[in-house]
């Protein structure tokens, strides 16, 4: 389901404001839930999550995670999957059994898919993990964390402020981030800039930027066929017209959308049509049959930030460092 434009005005609209009562049974709901007590992991447990629902960053998070501290396996849910786990990703998965992301997780970690998460955790430590990334699991009080980190998209913000269904929160961002140890908000310099003016953080606050990975090519002049199905569509498509690509046409699909054989067909087929490159994301990769993915090209990014002090401050805390 995509978002509804009203939960990212400045200000609550009309309707927003009728369903604000929801939002706070809503927000009721989830607090509750937090009072629940959660298990104790003999390893450092870091978890990567948000305030709001949607795609603010939290896989390229993990992966930048990854890629700086060694022995760390990966706890997710799976959405989007079949299985409930515990369960180790292999590459013989299916994104509809495992989910996307945690496939692509899986080439960087050993990556575990739990609807428990606790099990999820249990199983990582047996398998000798050194420290266990908990994916987007900020909201679920089953696994204490030794290390919270908020991942926000800067363009969007915590949106109108408030929460389900009255606008994209999960819970108040005063009462999310007095549980955080850190925010990162993810976007360019112009986001960054606006997002500093709407809110000042409670806990320490770093900066971050998906910047696409040459890959032995150029998009220069490159006409694609883009098609994307993650939170925001049109981060991926803007993206790629800043690289050098024309975009001939940008097809956004819900995040996580299965990909029918009707659907690959008709992009393959309007590709042919227009004399494009059919072009996706690593995520959405994931989610396609092998014998299509030889025809699709792949825009590869990873998060780089401005200042990576704070994070290592807490890491070596962690003794991860």
């Amino acid at each position: 389901m995509r978002a509804p434009g009203f939960w990212y005005q400045p200000r609550p609209t009309l309707l927003a404001q009728i369903l604000r009562p929801l939002g706070a049974i809503y927000a009721a709901a989830t607090a509750r839930r937090l009072r629940q007590s959660g298990y104790r992991a003999s390893v450092p447990v870091i978890c990567v999550g948000n305030l709001a629902v949607g795609g603010t960053g939290k896989t390229p998070t993990a992966i930048a995670l990854i890629e700086r501290i060694s022995g760390l396996h990966v706890v997710t849910r799976g959405h989007g999957g079949s299985l409930t786990g515990p369960v180790r990703v292999t590459p013989d998965h299916a994104a509809d059994q495992v989910g996307d992301e945690p496939l692509l997780l899986s080439a960087f970690a050993p990556t575990w898919v739990s609807r428990d998460r606790a099990a999820g955790v249990r199983a990582a430590e047996a398998a000798g993990a050194r420290a266990i990334i908990l994916d987007d699991g900020f909201q679920n009080p089953s696994v204490i964390k030794d290390l919270s980190i908020v991942v926000v998209d800067a363009e969007q913000g915590f949106g109108n402020g408030l929460c389900l269904p009255a606008g994209p929160l999960r819970e108040p961002v005063p009462v999310g981030m007095a549980r955080a140890d850190l925010l990162l908000s993810i976007g360019g310099p112009a986001a960054q800039a606006r997002f500093a003016n709407r809110y000042t953080p409670s806990v320490p606050h770093v900066t971050g930027a998906l910047q696409p990975l040459q890959m032995g090519m150029s998009w220069q002049g490159e006409r694609v066929l883009a098609f994307a199905g993650i939170g925001n569509p049109q981060k991926f498509f803007d993206t790629l017209r800043a690289e050098g690509a024309e975009v001939v046409r940008a097809v956004p699909f819900d995040d996580h959308q299965p990909f029918s054989p009707a659907i690959l067909k008709r992009l393959e087929a309007e590709a042919f049509a227009l004399g494009a490159q059919l072009v996706t994301t690593e995520k959405d990769a994931a989610r396609l049959p092998a014998s299509f993915r030889p025809k699709v090209l792949t825009l590869v990014v990873r998060l780089t930030l401005g200042d990576w002090a704070p994070l290592d401050a807490h890491l070596s805390r962690l003794g991860l460092q």
